[in-house]
């Protein structure tokens, strides 16, 4: 896991790169794609769990 040090290094490059208009709608985007990726695999992970209970 990155060290505290490189965090902020990230931070300041995204900065740098981005501006700082653009940084909240880009960690919104991250946060809504991180969201809807874990809610498709915990589909995947309930749809193989009830596959296993009904060939049981």
């Amino acid at each position: 896991m990155p060290g505290p040090g490189s965090l902020v290094l990230i931070a300041v490059v995204a900065l740098l790169i981005f501006g700082p208009k653009k940084l909240p709608e880009l960690g919104k985007a991250a946060g809504n794609t991180l969201r809807e990726f874990k809610n498709a695999t915990k589909g995947l992970a309930d749809d193989e769990d009830e596959k296993n209970n009904s060939a049981k």
